[in-house]
């Protein structure tokens, strides 16, 4: 039973290997980020809002305008033979014919307010929007250099495999010279089978960061693709200055707390309004007679225009436009708190993300220098073994700070790239 729920577990896996075919497509980082915009759900949820916020500022705005509606409508009133209107209901007539176009226009600081609230709504929407496209940006960035790190991490265990390969073969053609002690040549075939599992454990890493990455880019993470490594390219650092003065006009989370903070002002100038007068205007043209004809039957034209105004004047209700001016206001001081935290955190985090960025890009040089020390260290450990002047042990311990040495370079090129990446976050680069 356990056998065959194994097998049907198997057989209904993807397979993995075509992720890094030979004649899979070849992305660089831009190429990567535009795929996952267009994949990405998350992002393109973000893109939505702000266009449905558009919509309602548009449809705030129109409000504003007079609108125009044709009325057509017919009453019938029930008749008593009595009086010409019929009965129950006063009409002029038992049939009354509506047949004419309306003008409304309403003149309202609530209105005007809404609107001005739309507006702010709109920028926060589309500041979130920008929010989402670093978001990705840095999630994408992040899995990309994650998967160019788990790559070169696998060839250099591959190559720690071949040199220590190589000097197994070295220590058994010796013993066989009986220039070493067997001890020599356990110890390196010992070696050899730990960098195979470091070599297993290298190539598993890849694997799960090229479908990490993969389901960021494609409908289908079984989509076959291979990345273009360019962590020996690394950008240069701008100055401090300069970044901040960058992140100070481009950063959309200010933008978006900004904009907040301006939707809740005009939400309580809403809310105020509702103590002052509505004003409107009604135009009407058309036919308003007991016959659906221009003139009536003793020559009187139907066919005219009437017009009317109302003001309504609010009076009492309860305190509830009391109660929503205080509700405002209090909105509006939150809104007001959370610019200020989100200002205090981008000064924070730049000056972290600067700092961060700028130890990494320091370090460059003596990650390399120790590498191209680690080699010629090893190189040296084999000659003094070849002349019978060093241990076994010391040409595998050369052998594993080499390994160390070249994992470490490349994760320091790794770290400065997402420290770079993470500040032109803020920055908006």
């Amino acid at each position: 039973m356990r056998s065959g729920l194994v097998f049907l577990l198997l057989s209904a896996a993807p397979s993995f290997g075509p992720l890094h075919a030979q004649d899979a497509r070849v992305i660089d980082l831009n190429t990567a980020l535009d795929l996952a915009r267009k994949n990405s759900p998350a992002f393109q949820s973000a893109v939505l809002s702000a266009q449905i916020a558009h919509e309602d500022r548009r449809q705030a705005k129109d409000s504003l305008l007079p609108s125009l509606n044709y009325l057509n409508q017919y009453i019938h009133t029930q008749g008593d033979g009595l009086r010409p209107s019929g009965a129950f209901i006063s009409n002029d007539g038992v049939h009354v014919y509506n047949s004419q176009g309306v003008v409304h226009e309403e003149l309202s600081f609530a209105k005007r307010a809404g609107y001005l609230q739309t507006v702010a709504a709109e920028s926060a929407a589309f500041a979130k929007q920008e929010i989402a496209a670093r978001g990705l940006v840095a999630t994408v960035t992040s899995s990309y250099y994650a998967l160019v790190l788990a790559d070169r991490k696998s060839a250099n265990a591959r190559k720690t495999l071949t040199e220590a390969e190589e000097f197994a073969t070295l220590t058994s053609r010796q013993e066989q010279g009986g220039e070493v002690a067997r001890a020599d040549v356990v110890k390196a075939q010992l070696t050899v089978e730990q960098r195979r599992r470091d070599l297993q454990d290298a190539e598993l890493a890849g694997e799960k960061a090229r479908i990490t990455l993969a389901i960021l880019l494609f409908p289908d993470y079984t989509t076959p693709f291979r990345i273009v490594d360019d962590l020996d390219r690394p950008p240069d650092l701008a100055t401090l200055p300069e970044v901040r003065a960058l992140a100070a006009r481009n950063n959309p989370t200010i933008r978006a707390a900004q904009a907040t903070l301006r939707q809740e002002d005009y939400s309580v100038a809403s809310a105020r309004a509702e103590y002052l007068p509505t004003l409107s205007f009604d135009v009407f043209y058309g036919i308003n007679a007991n016959q659906f004809a221009i003139h009536a039957p003793d020559g009187a034209r139907n066919l005219a225009y009437s017009a009317q105004g109302s003001l309504i004047i609010p009076l009492w209700n309860w305190g509830a436009t009391q109660s929503r001016v205080r509700q405002a206001k209090l909105r509006r001081e939150q809104a007001r708190l959370d610019l200020t935290l989100t200002q205090r955190e981008l000064l924070a985090n730049l000056d972290a993300g600067y700092r961060e960025a700028e130890s990494a890009h320091l370090q460059l040089a003596s990650l390399q220098h120790s590498l191209d020390l680690a080699v010629e260290s090893l190189r040296l450990t084999l000659l003094r073994y070849q002349a019978g002047e060093a241990t076994a042990l010391e040409v595998t311990d050369a052998q594993s700070t080499l390994a160390q040495a070249r994992n470490a370079h490349d994760d320091g090129l790794s770290r400065y790239r997402l420290a770079l990446a993470a500040l032109q976050t803020l920055t908006g680069i």
